[in-house]
């Protein structure tokens, strides 16, 4: 299995868009409850910034996902951290991909001075739940009922890992 990391440029949006709607309306790995614009996805992901990058996951010459890394927070206080965010196509879980993906963006993290990583997961997401702690990340916060999606209420729970040199 060949699996390739690839800068998201502004004309892979489309198939960023088509992945995360999946998401939008069928799960609740994400808040979003309707669809989003192309131009709204800019907004979230970073493309061509100097340390937060941004991934279409190949494996095999097919895209099977993307993953990126944002501020945690827009304060310089918190320029050491960075959110790491993973989406999979249906049918490529469960591949080792997502493990893939952090490995990628811990090695990403540690070139661009970043060393917290902060993994922000639905409660019931037991298969990222499980991912994180897999890749050595710990339990760090747990937010009950913040949101409400599919007239459920939601628990957020939020994963760290600090890397080391």
């Amino acid at each position: 299995m060949s699996t390739e990391f690839i800068e998201i440029k502004e004309h892979d949006l489309e198939v960023v868009k088509d992945i995360y709607d999946y998401y939008i309306l069928h799960s609740t790995a994400t808040f979003h409850t309707e669809e989003i614009s192309a131009g709204e996805l800019k907004e979230i992901i970073p493309i061509g910034h100097h340390k937060y990058k941004s991934f279409l996951i190949l494996d095999n010459g097919d895209v099977c996902g993307y993953c990126y890394l944002a501020p945690y927070k827009k304060r310089q206080a918190y320029d050491r951290s960075a959110e790491v965010t993973i989406y999979l196509r249906p049918g490529s879980t469960g591949r080792g991909l997502g493990k893939k993906a952090i490995r990628q963006m811990e090695t990403v993290s540690l070139k661009n001075g970043i060393k917290v990583l902060l993994g922000i997961i639905t409660g019931e997401n037991i298969s990222s739940i499980n991912l994180f702690e897999k890749c050595g990340f710990e339990k760090c916060a747990h937010f009950k009922g913040v949101g409400e999606k599919f007239n459920r209420v939601l628990d957020v729970v939020a994963y760290q890992k600090t890397l080391e040199l």
